[in-house]
């Protein structure tokens, strides 16, 4: 590659955007869906107002996406690989402004470098895709209304028809990130929190346009509040639960450094380190308006979801403080521009060091993709790395597998295609592998005290009288204790292997059920008994 100046910067990031918005379309259409990924899916086949998880905007894309390229795991991720294209050239734009193009350029490569932004973020259908583009949207907009340069000129007009449309495309564009994601309220605080510690920003806060914008943003939100008005305010009691102490308050330290450890590995610990580094200097340089713009901004979703990790356990949740680390890959940008053309040894340092991000993402998620999608290293890597990171000898890639065969196994016995036959399992996650598997095509119940979407999306009572096949993984208590009542008898039957390259990786087991009822014994545990008796799946 040529040096990078301002002259090429911007055909550079274009042409970066273009290579890596292709390979993510083969990696979307050839890996299979994880388990997130497979529950989610029949949201996108029952379009709403809102969802038990999350709003609604990933769902509706990917709803429409379906619909033009069919029901497979391209059609599911388009959105996501086309959204965060757009997200890698506003990312540029913004660092632009605020410093140079060759940082802009700087600032999207390393973006594309860290695993969780290039891969979970930018391939999987999720509710990520759509949050960032439209955070970095409406920030992008709003530089351009608060860094105005005529705004720096005497008797300034702030009341112009211009900042107004402005005004009201901030709040389109926050409206849809309201409706991507509930994090989106960390941007709201944020940019509150910089107007009102800055002072050539603070007559915003009594300019009519800022409020004119929330007020857009909470027209937009009106589904995620209509939907849960009548569904008990479930969503935000779920997501607030996950911030909660439980029954007794306990600080537990490692949970909180298992997250800032798993902050680190999703981003790459060399790509973690600078950006912690750039939080620090944009904390100490917030005198200067672009900086402060991205500290406030970046550190609320930073600090929360890693402060609140000393009580709650967030398990693995790893890339809810993203949007934060996002903002911080524009002074990033900017540091290793400064590098690259500063003293020669700080230059040749940083660019060993990219070069080095460069070879490691690219070897690491073409060895990961061939194998979720050959198995390669069962055949010829070695097996300790598969019983470290997973004890029980499974390969957790296998969860990136489709489960086909228990679609070849239905088809084999005759249950797909009787309509008297629906399906299930005691646990969510299994439960959308096995949806995924169907194509959707057959009635699907959770058996469990936590099945979370899947309550709203089939009604239990149209399937009283009839047979189910349920799946387990090493689930035999769950199905006794959970589905066993449901029924008149269950009966287990031989395993189905989930084949991957001719290899058996993983076996499920297979549970035939006769007539489903409401079980004698009352289960309140569970949100299913709650419909079969005539209330909503969740609350009193």
């Amino acid at each position: 590659m040529k040096k990078i100046t301002e002259s090429n910067a911007a055909a550079y990031t274009l042409i970066l955007i273009a290579v890596t918005f292709l390979i993510r379309i083969w990696i979307a259409a050839y890996t299979g869906l994880g388990i997130g990924e497979s529950y989610y899916f029949r949201g996108a086949l029952n379009l709403n107002l809102s969802y038990f998880d999350q709003p609604p905007l990933f769902f509706w894309l990917s709803g429409v996406s379906v619909k033009l390229l069919g029901l497979n795991n391209l059609g599911l991720r388009f959105p996501a690989v086309l959204l965060f294209a757009g997200t890698s050239w506003l990312l540029f734009l913004i660092t632009r402004r605020f410093f140079n193009v060759r940082a802009g350029f700087w600032a999207v490569v390393m973006m594309n470098l860290s695993a969780v932004f290039t891969i979970a973020i930018a391939c999987w259908f999720q509710p990520d895709a759509p949050l960032m583009f439209f955070w970095l949207a409406s920030a992008y907009v709003m530089v351009q209304i608060m860094f105005d340069p005529q705004n720096d000129k005497p008797n300034v007009n702030y009341h112009t028809k211009k900042i107004y449309l402005l005004w009201i495309l901030v709040g389109i564009l926050m409206g849809l990130a309201t409706l991507s994601k509930y994090h989106v309220i960390f941007l709201f605080a944020g940019v509150f929190i910089f107007v009102g510690t800055n002072r050539n920003q603070r007559h915003w806060l009594t300019h009519p346009g800022p409020y004119l914008a929330i007020v857009i943003a909470f027209i937009f939100a009106l589904p995620v509040l209509l939907w849960n008005y009548h569904n008990n305010w479930v969503s935000f009691v779920f997501q607030g639960s996950r911030a909660g102490t439980g029954e007794k308050f306990q600080l537990h330290p490692e949970w909180f450094l298992r997250s800032i450890a798993g902050q680190a590995l999703w981003l790459l610990p060399w790509v973690w380190y600078p950006l912690v580094v750039q939080l620090v200097k944009s904390y100490k340089n917030r005198s200067k308006q672009v900086y402060s713009f991205n500290f406030w901004i970046a550190i609320l979703p930073l600090v929360f979801f890693t402060v609140v990790t000393l009580w709650s356990n967030l398990q693995y949740h790893f890339h809810w403080q993203a949007p934060g680390y996002m903002m911080l890959f524009i002074p990033l940008g900017y540091a290793i521009d400064q590098k690259l053309n500063g003293p020669v040894k700080e230059g040749r340092g940083t660019r060993r060091l990219i070069r080095f991000s460069v070879c490691f993402t690219v070897i690491t998620i073409g060895v990961l993709s061939l194998h979720m999608v050959t198995g390669f290293w069962q055949w010829y890597g070695p097996k300790w790395i598969v019983k470290t990171a997973h004890g029980d000898n499974v390969d957790p890639t296998i969860q990136g597998v489709d489960y086909d065969d228990i679609k070849v196994r239905f088809e084999k016995e005759g249950w797909l295609n009787n309509p008297r036959i629906f399906t299930g399992a005691t646990r969510w996650w299994l439960t959308g592998k096995v949806d995924w598997a169907m194509r959707g095509q057959k009635p699907i119940i959770c058996f469990s005290d936590d099945p979370r979407n899947l309550a709203f999306l089939v009604d239990p009572n149209k399937l009283i009288g009839q047979d189910a096949v349920l799946i387990g993984q090493e689930h035999e208590e769950s199905i006794n204790a959970d589905a066993k009542p449901f029924f008149d008898e269950v009966k287990q039957l031989p395993d189905i292997a989930i084949m991957r390259s001719g290899r058996d990786e993983l076996h499920l087991q297979v549970y035939y059920c006769r007539n489903f009822h409401l079980p004698k014994t009352p289960r309140n545990d569970l949100p299913l008994y709650h419909q079969l008796t005539g209330r909503p799946p969740f609350g009193k």
